[in-house]
């Protein structure tokens, strides 16, 4: 009997040794993962990022390219309105472009080495290799990391990833802010490793005329709420100015909302506003004072050719923004054909992105 015990133990030892085989630990996986992206020559992926940020959630669709060693292109488009926003990459330089205007802005940056974004297949692998508090399970068909998120949008803490067993490519992401509620959400449709691309795929000419000629006019032919409009000549003014009025400055070929931001930081209070009109357009610009003194300036986006704007891209989560100047900066970002700016000496870079994240609720409905 005691001979037959040891033995079925035997059995029972061999057995859990061979159902083991084949099963990857998180050790196992982040030495695959390095040694991915230490290879990793091109890829090209699809989905939908969500953002949970407003009362209703915010739907676009993004597709990422990517080709070694620094070439990436990456198309946020809004899923309820189909505009297109792309953000490029190459030896030239970084580009945010705006097709639909003609608009394109040339920065001087180490995008996306010194930010990363959650749709970036090298963001989310450095991010499991540098939390060495990683948690890991594994379910049926994907490895699933939890691990910290470093990202300046929202004060987003912590990140949940997964990846396919076979290839490591990512399914999907989820992305949490301190009260672990989700905010940020990418669901990948597609993606795949070695992706052939021509040798115009990262121009940036390229890009403003080839998608330029799919939605070019849209922004202009639709109001704050995607509604149609005609164009009309405004001439007057009302000197109240209540969020989301429908108004129309001196200049101005038809009416855009006036939004306020519904996050301002602590100890920040409206203060007044007023009508800009130049040569070129007419803007309103609000101004904010208390803890941190700012400016808020909304206008209808010109058209613009390219020009090299020293500076840098913030990630903004439905957009990119453009971060300017030294002392005083400017943080610069366009939805729905209106164009934003954010101008101030002392609110810091995380406040700015809070405040426009606040003002998509309302352009994004």
């Amino acid at each position: 009997m005691r001979r037959i015990t040891w033995a079925l133990a035997i059995v029972i030892c061999l057995s859990a040794v061979l159902a083991g085989c084949g099963k990857k630990d998180a050790d196992g996986v982040v030495k695959d993962l390095d040694n991915v992206v230490a290879k990793l020559e091109s890829y090209q992926g699809s989905g939908t990022m969500t953002l949970h940020t407003g009362d209703k959630p915010q739907e676009y669709k993004v597709e990422v390219w990517y080709q070694n060693p620094s070439f990436y292109r990456i198309a946020l488009t809004n899923a309820q309105k189909d505009i297109t926003q792309i953000v490029l990459k190459n030896d030239q330089g970084v580009y945010v472009l705006t097709p639909s205007l003609n608009k394109s802005f040339r920065f001087q940056s180490d995008w996306p080495e010194n930010q990363g974004q959650v749709y970036l297949y090298q963001t989310l692998v450095r991010s499991i290799l540098s939390d060495n508090s990683r948690q890991f399970v594994s379910d049926k068909d994907s490895y699933v990391f939890d691990v910290a998120a470093n990202y300046n949008t929202h004060a987003l803490v912590r990140q949940k990833i997964w990846l396919a067993k076979n290839d490591y490519a990512p399914r999907q992401v989820q992305v949490s802010d301190a009260e672990a509620k989700v905010v940020v959400e990418v669901k990948f449709d597609k993606f795949d490793f070695d992706a052939k691309f021509d040798n115009n795929s990262f121009d940036m000419q390229h890009n403003l005329n080839t998608a330029g000629q799919q939605s070019k006019g849209t922004l202009l032919e639709v109001d704050e709420n995607g509604m149609l409009v005609e164009k009309t000549d405004a001439s007057a003014v009302g000197t109240d100015i209540a969020a989301g009025e429908q108004m129309a400055a001196p200049g101005l070929s038809e009416p855009f909302g006036v939004f306020f931001p519904t996050y301002l930081p602590a100890g920040v209070a409206y203060k007044d506003d007023k009508i800009v009109d130049d040569s070129e357009r007419s803007s309103v610009l609000l101004r904010f004072d208390g803890t941190y003194q700012f400016t808020l300036t909304e206008s209808r986006s010109p058209d613009r050719t390219a020009s090299l704007v020293p500076g840098d891209v913030v990630d903004l989560g439905f957009t990119a923004g453009l971060l300017t100047g030294d002392a005083l900066q400017t943080l610069t970002w366009t939805v729905d054909g209106l164009e934003f700016r954010i101008t101030s000496d002392n609110l810091p870079v995380n406040e700015m992105v809070k405040i426009a994240a606040s003002m998509e609720e309302q352009t994004g409905k």
